[in-house]
């Protein structure tokens, strides 16, 4: 077994391979760029090079740094995670010319599969199932016109090199396709270094779903069953999960056998994943093929119980697999959030700065369920331009789906980040959606959903009054601990006060304590104003981010973050300002003015920290509503902003090349 080997990678995934090698008993070397110096896989490692400077270019995708620093090291291995030089087919070479053992497919696998264009055509020759499409590279947007016109709209767009949804876009018309070619090309050519892109058919009601396989180096394929990865935003997963609730025995077993087929077509080795599309009548094609580790391979782990990064680096040290077909048993099943430093509630818009509070969920047994959180963070850390926007990959397991859901949905709830936006809201109303929860997904699942972009839910009256409860308690211990504070200027009254009415958002909800003790733990009879009366139990205690108890027969985990006279109460994707008032002050509360907001109707603000790629804009140009006015590139994917109505631009503001902040004005309109 080696004794050493070299993560070629950054985050989560290094921390992820770190772990195991370390439960194997294999040192570990890791690399860094400027940006990462102070990251959580440069200290967790047993060393850590230096490789260059923040962009990847001049780093991470510097094959001739990582094989110094293999060599400074003496590293005999190599794992590359995802992304980066995952997927390099010459980076496999210059290991292997250097003697140093690349944990992953051999050159053949990665060039083939690699390309899309030529992986498509090796899978039909292999007898897997296609898209209808180009069957080579598409020249210009002519010719991207001409193709989808002969295989009919929809189409899809896709870089050939591409990965992680980048150099993607959907077209329903020329226009569309002449627009996206150009940007998919562009968005190629700046992740990849690979401006060819291709055409497909786009498949109506597409279902993304994808087969795990595990190869050695001595003719022996399997498959670990499938992931379900539909819920995607811009072609980025977001939510993934195992098994799937769509597909039937038979389905499964052909898709698993194709890609068995597939996977022994190209002399494979090592874990690698089968991506299919699947259309309503469980029609499936193929998409690609991953010839590395996949972002969401924890929730195949855990519900087959094989640690795939173990694997590969077994198989990459020439072990035969110790598992067959036979072994493999789906046990239960599990769910995986991707968390996001991103803007939810403005269109998912990348978000960068400092963790100020970084409190994930507790790791391990939760009841009958499972926790695991995959993270490459840690408080204090910062969220760079330079990377991908990915937090932390959670992941829960229990026995049936429901369950892993609602499991996903309290580990969600106790999961407090601050400091950044992130998508925690969108992904903890995502677990209480109906169609989420029922398994009706399609690819188009969140632009079907949320057309106009992602607005918190609204509480119903039992929501609404599940806050307030949170609130009430957290104000009553409040009250207790200020109370015996100040015991030597008056005395300590010994008792809860009765009558309250709690603020949520607009709502004044009338709230009766009955019984209950003051202090920590707290446990009370609180009664609504219709009547109805639950009993609430809950330890917490002032400075804790997270409530924990019980509000009649419900458990619930909600967060608690202090606003000016109150409380801002996060629970289940719900998000609302509680004040929680005595009867008289809540009658003058609703005599106050509200302040109104600041007219913004008028300006073009930047909609997340970035780069302002392009403006195809001039002060005094009439613009129609939908033109482009401007391109600001985030987290290497470029961002189109268009008019929301005809206007005049009178004032430009910013250049092309400008590091831009949330909010900055670009324009200004007549």
């Amino acid at each position: 077994m080696f004794s050493k080997i070299l993560i070629a990678n950054r985050g989560e995934i290094a921390c992820r391979v770190i772990k195991t090698a370390r439960r194997m008993g294999i040192a570990t070397v890791a690399v860094f760029s400027d940006a990462d110096a102070k990251s959580l896989h440069v200290a967790v490692a047993d060393e850590a090079v230096h490789i260059g400077g923040s962009a990847s270019a001049d780093s991470y995708l510097s094959i001739e740094r990582i094989l110094d620093a293999c060599k400074r090291t003496g590293a005999e291995a190599v794992h590359p995670g995802y992304g980066f030089l995952s997927e390099r087919a010459a980076f496999c070479e210059a290991l292997e010319a250097e003697g140093i053992a690349f944990i992953g497919p051999a050159p053949k696998a990665i060039h083939v599969m690699g390309d899309k264009i030529e992986s498509k055509r090796f899978a039909s020759t292999a007898g897997v199932n296609v898209v209808p499409g180009s069957e080579g590279t598409v020249e210009d947007a002519d010719h991207a016109h001409a193709i989808a016109a002969g295989i009919g709209y929809p189409v899809m767009i896709k870089a050939s090199a591409g990965g992680g949804g980048k150099g993607m876009r959907v077209a329903y018309d020329e226009t569309e396709v002449r627009d996206g070619f150009e940007r998919a090309r562009s968005e190629a050519r700046s992740s990849f270094g690979d401006e060819r892109v291709f055409i497909e058919k786009f498949v109506l009601e597409p279902r993304h779903i994808e087969i795990q396989v595990l190869a050695d180096t001595h003719g022996n394929v399997i498959h670990l069953g499938e992931r379900e990865c539909s819920i995607q935003r811009r072609n980025q997963k977001v939510v993934e999960e195992a098994p799937s609730p769509f597909l039937d025995a038979k389905t499964r077993a052909e898709m698993g056998a194709q890609a068995v087929a597939l996977a022994k077509a190209v002399d494979y080795r090592s874990a690698g994943t089968v991506e299919f599309i699947v259309d309503r009548d469980r029609d499936f094609y193929f998409l690609e093929m991953n010839t590395r580790l996949q972002v969401e391979h924890p929730v195949t782990e855990l519900v087959t119980g094989v640690d795939l990064v173990e694997q590969m680096i077994r198989v990459a040290n020439g072990e035969e697999l110790s598992i067959a077909q036979g072994d493999i048993r789906a046990n239960g099943w599990a769910v995986e959030s991707r968390v996001y430093a991103e803007d939810p509630f403005r269109g998912f818009l990348p978000s960068i700065g400092r963790l100020t509070r970084y409190r994930p969920p507790e790791e391990g047994p939760r009841g009958d369920a499972f926790v695991r959180n995959d993270t490459g963070v840690f408080e204090g850390a910062e969220i760079s331009r330079f990377y991908d926007p990915m937090i932390a990959k959670l992941c829960t397991w229990a026995g049936t789906r429901e369950a892993a859901i609602d499991a996903m949905g309290e580990a969600l709830d106790s999961f407090v980040i601050d400091g950044i936006n992130h998508n925690i809201p969108f992904l903890a109303a995502l677990m209480r959606h109906p169609r989420w929860r029922e398994g009706r997904l399609t690819t188009a699942f969140i632009p079907e959903e949320y057309p106009e972009g992602f607005v918190a839910p609204e509480a119903d009256e039992d929501e609404a009054t599940v806050i307030a409860i949170v609130a009430l308690t957290a104000e009553l211990v409040r009250k207790d601990r200020l109370d015996r504070f100040n015991d030597r200027v008056a005395p300590h009254p010994g008792q809860l006060r009765r009558d309250w009415v709690v603020r949520v958002g607009d709502r004044y909800l009338p709230l009766a304590v009955e019984g209950g003790t003051p202090g920590s733990p707290l446990d009370l009879t609180i009664g609504r104003e219709d009547g109805e009366r639950m009993h609430v139990a809950t330890q917490w205690r002032p400075g804790e981010a997270v409530w924990r108890g019980r509000i009649g027969e419900r458990a619930v985990a909600a967060q608690l973050r202090p606003v000016p006279n109150g409380l801002r109460i996060d629970w289940q994707g719900l998000s609302a300002n509680v004040r929680v008032y005595t009867p008289r002050l809540a009658e003058l509360d609703r005599l106050m003015p509200e302040k109104a907001a600041s007219d913004t109707s008028r300006m073009l603000l930047c909609p997340m920290p970035g780069l302002l790629v392009s403006l195809a804009v001039e002060e005094g140009q009439e613009i129609k509503a939908g033109e482009t006015l401007a391109v600001v590139e985030a987290m290497k994917m470029e961002n189109v902003l268009k008019a929301e109505r005809d206007v005049t631009i009178e004032k430009v503001l910013a250049a092309p090349g400008d590091s831009l902040a949330v909010d900055a004005v670009i324009m200004e309109f007549a």
